[in-house]
């Protein structure tokens, strides 16, 4: 059975508490599985790397506005009941291990276990410059703080020696509730990140068209190691593509969502993450906290 869950309110000009509020809570009401927050800090004005890695894609204007990452899931976490939580995605060079390990937990222990914890590397030069990061090095230091992650939920006492990050034996509370650990979502698409989504990850969320993606997929599952369980496939679609709609990537709206829902059931896709942030039709917060309720409807749900 195909899931159907939604990036959240977090972009644009129509955020604030009551929104995002509202919205995670008629998304859970009307049976949706999960709720997603992304990562970004600021809107660089003069940005020296494409957008998305894709070079002539400029940054789009929704990204003036954010709310942060781990904040708002927080607060998902104590609005909600049973919807799954997550990140999708936190880019790895942000962060460092102790303290995202920490926060992530922590929203476990909130959420009762509902967490999901997703990570990427970025497209962003201006962003890792911000946090002292070197741009070149972002793909390796990323596999090294999801071992020091990975580190710091097992058990105490906690100690982890790499290039990028030393922890000396330490006490690293609280724990995460889902033991061994919540499952690692990756954002990873380039050959590169296909390779570390195989051996690090349990669950592959690309943005990238259907056949493309399930191809892929039967490709990083191919490379997995003998015993392991099989990583799973979270496709995510755009209601309007970042940028605007192309041929390629058409406008959707809400009712271009059964179709695709649909397609993905069909192809074995674990769960379908709808994006509405980047969607000109979302023009007030009224169109926010009443979007649940239009794709449950058009989904008969």
């Amino acid at each position: 059975m195909t899931g159907v869950g939604f990036s959240v309110p977090q972009l644009g000009p129509h955020l604030g508490r009551e929104v995002l509020r509202t919205f995670a809570e008629r998304a859970e009401a009307r049976g949706f599985t999960s709720l997603w927050v992304q990562d970004h800090l600021f809107f660089a004005l003069e940005p020296t790397a494409p957008y998305a890695g894709q070079p002539g894609r400029a940054v789009p204007e929704q990204y003036r506005t954010m709310l942060s990452a781990t904040e708002s899931l927080s607060a998902l976490a104590a609005w909600t009941e049973r919807i799954a939580i997550g990140t999708s995605i936190l880019v790895a060079g942000y962060h460092r291990p102790v303290d995202i390990a920490k926060r992530l937990a922590t929203i476990d222990v909130i959420s009762g276990g509902r967490l999901v914890a997703g990570f990427g590397i970025g497209w962003s030069r201006e962003e890792h410059d911000q946090m002292g990061v070197d741009f070149r090095t972002r793909g390796r230091r990323a596999d090294e703080l999801i071992e020091a992650v990975l580190a710091c939920w097992g058990e105490d006492p906690v100690e982890f020696h790499g290039e990028f990050f030393d922890i000396p034996p330490s006490i690293v509370s609280p724990k995460p509730v889902q033991r061994p650990r919540p499952k690692l979502l990756s954002g990873m698409f380039s050959e590169a990140g296909r390779r570390r989504t195989a051996k690090l990850f349990d669950i592959w969320n690309p943005t990238f068209p259907l056949d493309v993606i399930v191809r892929q997929h039967e490709e990083i599952n191919a490379q997995r190691a003998e015993g392991r369980a099989p990583v799973e496939l979270y496709w995510r679609i755009f209601m309007e593509p970042p940028g605007g709609a192309t041929e390629a990537r058409p406008l959707l709206g809400v009712d271009g969502i059964p179709e695709q829902v649909a397609r993905a059931r069909d192809a074995g896709v674990a769960e379908v993450i709808l994006d509405p942030n980047f969607w000109t039709g979302i023009d007030s917060p009224e169109a926010w906290t009443g979007l649940p309720d239009r794709v449950a409807d058009a989904l008969g749900m």
